[in-house]
């Protein structure tokens, strides 16, 4: 939680109403764990009694455009949302939104930007100042090194010094959600002031899953088998690299394992991956289940023996709170912002981005009961005291007020209790 720029005690929100415009690219789940989590952001803030609208793309993905209504609000869980039409997919480019969001700027107290690289979070950026409201920015994850160094690292180097070192400028916080993500970011050169608020879920859907027969009805082949689960964008950032080559080494030990991968990614990537499933002599133990949502997801954790996520880089790891919340399991990289959490809660097991590290730490987990069984406990207890919505929305609102009532120059004093 964060103190206050100013004496006292916080103003509460149901004393102090706030009005938050949210500006992400995209809400399409091809995208992966930002357009997840911000509506449960969202949800947070509506249940802490914050007036809440998202303004975002209509991106579905490559060349995909969303079916929604476009300039109008759509009402959900008490929050609104305005989609308009992507032009480019490069930077996502949007003419409507830019004049939306330069036309209804002040009718909002703060603006919240979402992510970085992108042209609705420049456009936002320029019509806040212009309209003299606050804006924060919580970057994604995109200004660590993996993320600088390994995609398309020229032109953003080019992009931050131009285009988004002037909007970090005149941003009043940085939003992180871990405080790796934090030093990562303060090393790539965001020098504002920061603020670590971590994302939340709703931990209810979580604890009582349902039954894993629903999972089996539908992936037969993997009806008695010790699944390891990987849920998540399927990206070479998630360790792909690292991942098949383990489990090739732990199915030779375990040959009633079987890797799930629940999740979509680019066409030829997929092929490519499929293709080493072969090359590796696992292709037969590998299922790739596609996208999984909604009472599919649930039933895919219900059914897994042990989740894996080994990326190279995670912001946060919103699929990892997610397996913990489920009682699972745990294996994960160094590279994951949440490890730090596992790690401190003895929640499961942390590794370097290692194939030999990973393939040991998923054999000791698929060969000993009784340590999935402390670790499912430590992992549930850890979902439910630090990830839970509740704690998101009041840590939010504790940022936002403090920056609103804080008086002038005061807001750089922003501080991170440890």
């Amino acid at each position: 939680m964060f103190k206050p720029a100013v004496s006292g005690p916080l103003v509460s929100s149901s004393a102090f109403s706030l009005k938050v415009l949210h500006v992400i690219p995209s809400v399409s789940p091809t995208q992966g764990g930002p357009s997840f989590a911000l509506p449960l952001i969202a949800r947070s803030l509506v249940r802490a009694g914050v007036q809440v609208d998202v303004i975002t793309t209509d991106d579905d993905g490559p060349g995909r455009h969303l079916a929604v209504t476009l300039g109008e609000r759509i009402e959900r869980d008490g929050y609104g949302t305005f989609h308009f039409r992507k032009q480019t997919e490069f930077y996502k480019v949007s003419l409507p939104f830019r004049r939306w969001v330069r036309q209804h700027a002040r009718d909002y107290d703060l603006i919240h930007i979402h992510a970085l690289f992108s042209f609705t979070s420049i456009a936002a950026a320029h019509a806040a100042r212009r309209a003299g409201v606050p804006y924060l920015i919580r970057p994604l994850g995109v200004l660590n090194r993996w993320g600088m160094d390994n995609r398309r690292r020229l032109l953003k180097r080019l992009s931050f010094r131009f285009l988004e070192t002037p909007i970090l400028n005149h941003a009043v916080a940085m939003h992180y959600t871990a405080r790796a993500e934090q030093v990562e970011a303060e090393q790539s050169g965001a020098t504002a002031r920061a603020a670590v608020v971590p994302l939340g879920i709703n931990v209810d859907h979580f604890v009582a899953l349902p039954t894993a027969e629903k999972f089996f009805d539908k992936f037969p082949q993997a009806k008695g088998r010790d699944v390891v689960l990987f849920l998540s964008r399927v990206d070479s950032k998630k360790g792909f690299d690292l991942l098949l080559p383990a489990f090739a080494k732990v199915h030779a030990r375990f040959p009633d394992s079987l890797l799930v991968i629940a999740g979509d990614g680019e066409a030829a990537y997929v092929s490519a991956l499929r293709a080493q499933t072969a090359q590796l002599g696992i292709a037969r133990d590998v299922l790739w289940a596609g996208f999984l949502g909604g009472a599919d997801k649930l039933a895919v954790f219900a059914a897994a023996t042990v989740f894996t996520l080994p990326s190279y880089s995670e912001n946060f790891g919103i699929a990892l709170v997610e397996a913990l919340a489920a009682g699972l399991a745990c294996v994960t990289t160094d590279g994951v912002a949440v490890s730090v959490d596992v790690r401190a809660r003895d929640a499961g097991i942390v590794v370097p981005c290692e194939i030999a590290a990973l393939a040991d730490a998923l054999e000791s987990m698929l060969g000993n009961a009784s340590l999935r069984t402390k670790f499912s406990a430590n992992a549930r207890r850890l979902a439910l005291e630090r990830f839970s919505l509740n704690a998101m929305g009041q840590g939010l609102v504790e940022l936002y007020t403090s920056i609103l009532i804080a008086p002038p120059g005061a807001a750089s004093r922003l501080e991170l209790e440890t």
